[in-house]
């Protein structure tokens, strides 16, 4: 019990030796940290735009060929524009949260920041996941309206395809179609919840100090 006693007294003799920050203290570092992850975001989501763009670049000829022959090209020239427009629009307000953060001079309105960039973050996230099961789901809703169409221009381009008979063609492309489709938003839900996940959980830390500071 003595050995006990000693124990504990000296621990609480070091606890009495750190200092204890004040709110004023705490709050820049919070104010910092918080405009860092959002920077980060607002990088973050540039890349992604500048990494999808090239993949668009390099995608094979055929691709566009075989898009143009089944009617796809303007319609999905229009989706592209449309996309651009809305990550756009997402990458300005990254930005402009970005902003209001490094100008927040209050913990009341630091705390709104965190929680408005969280929720935009969210849409962003929604957005892309939504949009990609949405043109996959078009894509392949179309192909299949024009089985005899789609058959006859894979064929033409597609030397594997071409040797496979026209009555097991449907089955084995619109296969093919959705586990590419399942592992491409498997991909993008991993990509999202590893990249903007790990930033959101840091902003929401900062919250719940902030929040702790705030009473």
């Amino acid at each position: 019990m003595d050995e006990l006693e000693v124990l504990k007294r000296e621990w609480q003799s070091r606890e009495q030796e750190f200092p204890k920050l004040s709110s004023k203290e705490i709050y820049p570092m919070l104010l910092r940290k918080s405009s860092s992850l959002v920077k980060w975001i607002f990088y973050i989501s540039i890349a992604e735009l500048i990494l999808w763009t090239s993949l668009a670049f390099v995608a094979p000829e055929s691709s566009k060929q075989i898009n143009e022959a089944m009617g796809l090209k303007s319609t999905l020239l229009i989706v592209s524009i449309v996309g651009y427009v809305i990550t756009f629009v997402f990458i300005y307000l990254f930005y402009k949260n970005y902003r209001s953060i490094q100008v927040t001079d209050s913990i009341k309105n630091l705390m709104s920041s965190i929680l408005r960039t969280r929720k935009t973050v969210r849409y962003f996230v929604y957005y892309n996941i939504g949009a990609a099961i949405l043109l996959l789901t078009f894509t392949n809703i179309y192909y299949y309206s024009k089985k005899e169409m789609l058959y006859a221009t894979f064929s033409k381009f597609s030397e594997d395809y071409a040797a496979i008979p026209p009555e097991s063609f449907t089955t084995v492309f619109f296969t093919a179609q959705i586990i590419v489709g399942v592992l491409l938003i498997v991909f993008l839900v991993i990509f999202y919840r590893l990249v903007y996940g790990i930033l959101l959980r840091r902003l929401k830390r900062n919250y719940r100090e902030l929040k702790k500071i705030e009473v």
